[in-house]
């Protein structure tokens, strides 16, 4: 019980590394107009998390796990590389630091010690501090990755709750529906191998890029 008590609390917007404060090019393209409703909202999502979510960010976290596990920084520092490589944007990559950077200042007062070798890699990416604390939780990958997927979505849905606006019954229905999809994705990103991960979201790329630039925004990216 105690290991998925841990996951909650890993997982949680409360956690303070500013998930909420980041849309990933969903605020501009709400902006732009290609996002203005639930079924538009569902479709854009879905799409991340079916090209980018599902074939990147969820086969690098299960690598990074078994990194820790192995005590390989070589692997853990080629797979946060990767990463931080395949973000398209200014905005992307910085957001990977900062979120990297706030759990690597947090953990230590949890009481997870950080590896000197892994230092740089877990101010890289949340990520690598995420398969951190699963290892020194003793959180099973399977939940790690269940729980990642959530967080992914439940802060993706309230992001676009907010901007588009929708009441918060759309959001909940969102999160019913785009739910059904994640276990499949799962087991697809279990299975992947080494030379099929890869994102593939050009029109989050070009929202996350004009965002930069973006005159009026409620998110960093």
């Amino acid at each position: 019980m105690l290991p998925s008590l841990r996951l909650y609390q890993l997982i949680s917007p409360s956690l303070p590394i500013g998930a909420f404060t980041y849309s990933q090019g969903l605020e501009w393209a709400i902006e732009a107009g290609w996002v203005t409703d639930q079924p538009s909202l569902y479709a854009w999502l879905e799409s991340v998390l079916k090209h980018s979510v599902g074939t990147l960010e969820l086969p690098v976290l299960i690598r990074l796990h078994q990194g820790f596990a192995q005590a390989d920084s070589q692997q853990i520092d080629y797979w946060c590389q990767y990463l931080c490589a395949s973000r398209e944007t200014a905005e992307l990559r910085a957001e990977e630091s900062q979120r990297g950077k706030a759990l690597a200042v947090l953990l230590p007062s949890l009481g997870i010690e950080i590896p000197p070798s892994s230092i740089d890699a877990v101010k890289s990416t949340q990520l690598a501090g995420m398969a951190l604390a699963a290892q020194h939780w003793q959180i099973p990958l399977d939940e790690l990755c269940s729980g990642y997927l959530w967080s992914w979505l439940e802060n993706s849905v309230m992001a676009g709750v907010k901007l588009v606006p929708l009441g918060q019954t759309s959001g909940q229905q969102l999160l019913l529906s785009l739910s059904e999809t994640l276990p499949e994705l799962q087991q697809q990103a279990l299975a992947i191998t080494d030379e099929s991960i890869a994102g593939c979201t050009p029109a989050l790329a070009i929202a996350s890029a004009c965002h930069e630039t973006q005159y009026t925004r409620l998110f960093r990216s």
